[in-house]
């Protein structure tokens, strides 16, 4: 980190030495960030926001940074647009997303009715977004890696909001030439639950509602707070086992992963919390038999949705206890209307309705009345 910040510290005395029109650097307020670790935020002296993420995909070689510049200042020319990796007049009027995980973030902000544009609508599971697809509002722009750029350039975005897995992207290169800021998002490379629902302060200065992302963000740390306290008074602990085989291979959360920390805060013992993955084991069968076996409880056996259809592509699932017990918990029977799975849309922003679904299956003493969102008993 320490490298990162003298390496543009830097570039941004260079460019200061090379241009009469450059911002101050030095923030007179910095926004608060307290779990991602992929981006941050300051204000500089003329009002203008400085977003800086530091992990757009994991690898990434340097960070990027964008100004978000006031339209008062944005034509007073304040701002050398070759500082900065994209420097976008605010507030943003028309925006492209290409994650679902983007979607909700908008809605809680209250902004939905600005997206002009989506790769892949039929991915979407939001109401209010299909809706607004469904009428002709939202145009449907191909798919992430290969977006129509056409299209995108006909519906006039003031700003695309990019996902991306590695350096080239050949139709966020043609956005940008033809005069399209492009910023990228990075609320996926996050190894902790809150660390990905703090990206709606990412989005918020875009739209100048800073104070209102603020204000929900921390309305789910005390919500997630509250909960994973509650789960930590419990004595008794479930064993969990998680993940299926995709061919011959069992895929399970790592030990430091996204998934591990939830059942970790759920109270649960995590038979593979030993690991320091940040992504998925693969593992073999024998070896899952021989460590899972006799485990209380299952959650997230894939996509699979019923009994019958787990048996029906493993006979070797029925000798797990908690198979034959009938405790293994799915999030893939909750769907929007096109198919998508509301977890991997929801979910990074709502931590705290993942973890109370979690500690109702493993503690159902403890929230007795909870209506799940996610996690529910397989058919």
């Amino acid at each position: 980190m320490i490298l990162v910040f003298c390496f543009l510290g830097c570039r941004q005395q260079e460019n200061r030495n090379n241009t009469s029109q450059a911002v101050a650097e030095e923030p007179d307020s910095a926004e608060s960030v307290r779990f991602a670790r992929g981006f941050q935020i300051s204000k500089t002296s003329e009002g203008i926001t400085l977003i800086r993420v530091l992990q757009p995909w994991p690898g990434a070689d340097r960070p990027f940074e964008y100004a978000l510049v006031p339209k008062e200042a944005f034509q007073k020319g304040l701002v050398d647009n070759k500082q900065y990796d994209a420097v976008i007049e605010v507030p943003v009027e028309r925006v492209v997303v290409t994650s679902t995980t983007h979607i909700p973030a908008l809605e809680a902000l209250g902004v939905a009715d600005r997206l002009v544009g989506f790769p892949g609508t039929d991915y979407i599971s939001s109401e209010n977004t299909r809706g607004r697809i469904e009428s002709g509002e939202v145009a449907n722009l191909g798919n992430n890696e290969m977006m129509n750029t056409e299209m995108t350039l006909s519906i006039r975005p003031d700003l695309v909001v990019g996902f991306g897995i590695a350096a080239r992207n050949k139709a966020y290169e043609t956005l940008i030439r033809s005069g399209i800021p492009v910023v990228y998002n990075g609320d996926w490379t996050e190894q902790t639950p809150l660390g990905k629902a703090e990206w709606i302060k990412f989005f918020a200065p875009f739209f100048q509602l800073e104070e209102r992302a603020d204000s929900l963000f921390d309305s789910i740390v005390a919500s997630y707070t509250n909960a994973r306290e509650l789960a930590g008074r419990v004595q008794q602990i479930p064993v969990v086992m998680s993940g299926a085989l995709y061919k011959d291979i069992w895929y399970a959360p790592g030990g430091d992963s996204w998934a591990a920390e939830f059942i970790r805060d759920a109270n649960g013992s995590y038979l593979w919390d030993d690991t320091e993955d940040t992504g998925s084991l693969s593992l073999s069968l024998e070896s899952v038999l021989s460590r899972a076996k006799e485990a209380d409880i299952w959650i997230s056996p894939s996509q699979f949705t019923s009994y019958g259809e787990m048996e029906g592509a493993n006979p070797h699932y029925k000798e797990f206890r908690a198979f034959r017990d009938r405790k293994v918990y799915t999030y893939a029977l909750c769907k929007g209307e096109t198919g998508g799975l509301t977890f991997f849309e929801l979910g990074p922003n709502r931590p705290d309705l993942i973890l109370r679904d979690l500690i109702h299956i493993f503690h159902p003493e403890i929230l007795p009345d909870h209506e799940p969102t996610f996690f529910k008993p397989l058919q």
